[in-house]
């Protein structure tokens, strides 16, 4: 059985915002010392190195800065036409245009963020351990979950552990892409996609290096020397890729 959105398929037509990659790094900031110009400089170098996607994640409470960081990091990214997504803060994706927003357990519901952005924004479902979690986001319209931590993770010491198996059935089930994040290493990296990893998250393993545009190629040059886990996403994603708004036949709606 195939999960897809309830809903019908999110707008990804050519020109109106960057779409997201069926595969790739995706790069998610870290508080930086410099403002926002170092930040972006930062994030224009993950992007140079490979990075697919970027989210912007800060969890201070500086509201004056996080929206002058997150508005540098858009124009950043769109210049390159990679997707920008905030971690959490509908709101300030919305006031800064982001692309999406990633929500978790404890933020706004995947309907809210779907209310608050439209249609053609890109939310993201941070799942953990569950795929009963998982399942309940692709249903309610997520354009892709997350997984983990699968390793020790300084970002998040306290996630529930997940399984590396868990990406094999999420991967045999779910029609969105997949990422796996916590404590990803290259070693870590290619198992995570052997097993079914569309997007390798990663926050300290980029932006925690000194060469951050060569950590992010470190982690890019997986996808290019690891061939794609076959499953569900694979039967529908070129087709949302394009924009197209069918889906495969025979997809489970319940």
């Amino acid at each position: 059985m195939s999960l897809a959105h309830e809903s019908s398929p999110h707008d990804r037509s050519a020109g109106s915002a960057p779409a997201l990659p069926a595969r790739g790094l995706y790069a998610i900031t870290a508080p930086m010392a410099g403002g926002p110009d170092a930040l972006a400089a930062a994030v224009a170098a993950a992007i140079e190195g490979g990075a697919r996607i970027v989210q912007y994640r800060d969890k201070s409470a500086d509201a004056d800065r996080r929206l002058l960081e997150a508005g540098a990091l858009r124009e950043t990214c769109h210049a390159r036409a990679i997707p920008f997504l905030v971690n959490d803060d509908v709101a300030l994706a919305a006031a800064t245009g982001a692309d999406g927003v990633h929500v978790g357990l404890d933020d706004a519901s995947v309907r809210e963020a779907r209310e608050a952005l439209g249609p053609g924004g890109i939310v993201g479902a941070t799942c953990h351990a569950s795929l009963e979690r998982a399942r309940q986001a692709v249903r309610a319209g997520a354009d892709y979950v997350a997984f983990g931590s699968f390793f020790a993770s300084p970002t998040k010491p306290r996630a529930t552990p997940a399984p590396v198996e868990l990406l094999e059935v999420a991967r045999s089930e779910l029609e969105v892409p997949i990422a796996a994040i916590g404590g990803i290493d290259a070693t870590r990296g290619k198992r995570l996609l052997g097993a079914g990893a569309s997007y390798l998250a990663v926050v300290s393993g980029v932006f925690g290096a000194r060469d951050v545009r060569g950590a992010a190629r470190s982690y890019a040059c997986l996808f290019e020397n690891t061939k794609p886990a076959a499953g569900g996403w694979d039967h529908g994603a070129q087709g949302l890729m394009e924009g197209r708004t069918s889906r495969p036949p025979g997809v489970d709606r319940r």
